[in-house]
């Protein structure tokens, strides 16, 4: 069991590595943003940001989910590199398709905007980095589905380095605005492209299997439901509070809403990444549901301990990224938005029952169902309470979702969970950070130690809970002993290596 959970870890680790810098390179950028880019505009990058979103989820058609499925399937394990070649020649076909329509909509569509002429030029960058994102993403899930995380890590950060350098140059050297930024997402996504494809090619068989495309539509076409729902769920509210509150609160709540994302980055992505390829080879072998069951325990201890951190100083955070004052209201958004995340991890899991059973047309109902009712809510409630109640929203539709799936997902494939142990860990986070609602006006220096003190609490406080099994108490013990022992360096080197073989 351990080595099973060892090796979700570590690929984990290894997939994270992509994300992580991904985001930090957001944060990283947050003061060239902030310094460059009004609040107004930051409004407007974010509104791109979310239609970029959508649309590739709507575009993909499922078929990078379907492409991780069917390579890791019994039934088609002699057919991976048919099956890469059907899905990635379909993906190119709708992605010329794509630019055909886009391109002869472009000029009627850019009119309806208060400078046409500007966004018919940020409308005609949106379009390419759509169309190059699709294209790297089958390639990249390409190289996850055969769990070579070295490779997929590499072209990733490298990916990363370059929208950084360039978005710097375009935006601080050149002032173009937000149009540099699309400039460094073409020019990343393109370069990636160029190093990818021609890696690809040797683990393609050019053969077009109506057969394969039919059961990647069967199994991913469902998902377009409930992937462009989930993007709508996360991201609608943005578009919302424009409508009503003006571009100026998009920018506020989308500033605080990407902070909040570190924990979406940092952990649930590069952890949903690494699960499925795992989850499906481990289906009906023994030990597979307390296999399941432990892997949700573990990451809510992980999205609720890294969550409270993130929640604790979101102040300072977002007051040292932001040099501009007028975006310091933003961490308000930060702890509500964090919470949700939290339930949003943990939906990944508790949504096992459904992909391993292939039955994903629950998911699209339930989360079209729930992403309708954020909908209504913010259009009743942010006129009324302001951009705020859209993170509160959020949380309680999150933790609907997760309540639903857990429920549904058992009926297809009952996994004994230990909701009490998860429920523990939530509530006593959450109870954990009220205690600084009491303490926010204490000076800067009392303030950090008593949120430094709470978050080192954290662990010690599941303890007196009775939260830890004896063989894991035995196991961080003995880790404990020979991390601070004399050669306590060396054995930390040692374990390190290890982990990575």
């Amino acid at each position: 069991m351990l080595g099973k959970l060892k090796h979700l870890l570590k690929h984990s680790v290894i997939y994270g590595i992509s994300p992580i810098a991904t985001k930090a390179i957001g944060v990283i950028l947050l003061p060239l943003y902030t310094s460059y880019i009004s609040l107004a505009e930051f409004g407007v990058l974010g509104l791109i940001d979310i239609t970029i979103y959508i649309s590739i989820e709507l575009l993909n058609l499922g078929l990078s989910q379907a492409l991780v499925m069917l390579n890791n399937s019994d039934e088609y394990s002699s057919q991976n590199k048919s099956i890469f070649f059907t899905i990635f020649s379909t993906s190119s076909m709708i992605c010329l398709l794509f630019i055909a329509i886009a391109e002869f909509m472009l000029p009627v569509v850019s009119q309806w905007f208060s400078d046409p002429a500007r966004y018919h030029l940020l409308l005609q960058l949106s379009i390419y980095v759509i169309v190059l994102r699709i294209l790297n993403n089958v390639l990249l899930n390409k190289l996850r589905a055969d769990e070579n995380s070295i490779t997929y890590t590499a072209l990733s950060l490298s990916k990363v380095v370059l929208v950084l350098g360039f978005a710097i140059f375009f935006v601080a050297f050149k002032g173009m605005q937000i149009e540099g930024v699309l400039y460094a997402y073409i020019i990343s996504e393109g370069a990636v492209l160029i190093v990818l494809f021609p890696l690809s090619i040797k683990n393609m068989e050019f053969h077009f299997s109506k057969k394969i495309l039919g059961a990647a539509a069967k199994f991913g076409v469902p998902l377009i439901l409930s992937a462009i729902a989930m993007l709508l769920l996360n991201l609608s509210d943005r578009y919302i509070i424009g409508y009503f509150l003006g571009k100026e609160s998009v920018g506020l709540y989308d500033l605080g809403y990407r902070v909040a994302g570190v924990l979406n980055m940092f952990v649930i992505v590069p952890f949903s990444m690494t699960l499925m390829p795992i989850a499906y080879k481990m289906y009906n072998t023994e030990g597979d549901k307390r296999y399941y069951s432990k892997i949700m325990t573990y990451f809510a201890f992980a999205l609720v301990w890294i969550g409270l951190g993130l929640s604790l100083f979101s102040k300072e955070i977002i007051k040292i990224f932001a040099l501009n004052t007028s975006y310091w209201p933003a961490f308000q958004v930060i702890p509500i938005v964090t919470l949700a995340y939290v339930f949003y991890g943990l939906r990944i899991v508790s949504d096992l029952g459904m992909y391993l059973t292939k039955n994903t047309k629950p998911v699209a109902i339930m989360t079209v169902g729930t992403a309708a009712l954020n909908i209504i809510l913010n259009i009743i409630l942010i006129p009324l309470f302001g951009m705020i109640i859209a993170a509160y929203t959020t949380l309680f539709t999150f933790g609907l979702l997760y309540v639903i799936s857990y429920y549904f997902s058992g009926r297809y494939y009952p996994i004994p969970y230990e909701i009490r142990k998860v429920l523990t860990i939530v509530i006593l986070g959450a109870l954990l950070y009220s205690v600084i609602l009491l303490i926010n006006e204490s000076a800067f220096v009392i303030r950090l130690l008593i949120k430094g003190l709470i978050l080192i609490i954290f662990p010690f406080a599941l303890y007196i809970l009775k939260f830890y099994e004896p063989i894991e108490l035995s196991r961080l013990k003995e880790y404990f002993h020979k991390w601070t022992s004399p050669s306590g360096l060396k054995n930390i080197k040692n374990d390190i290596i290890n982990f990575m073989k």
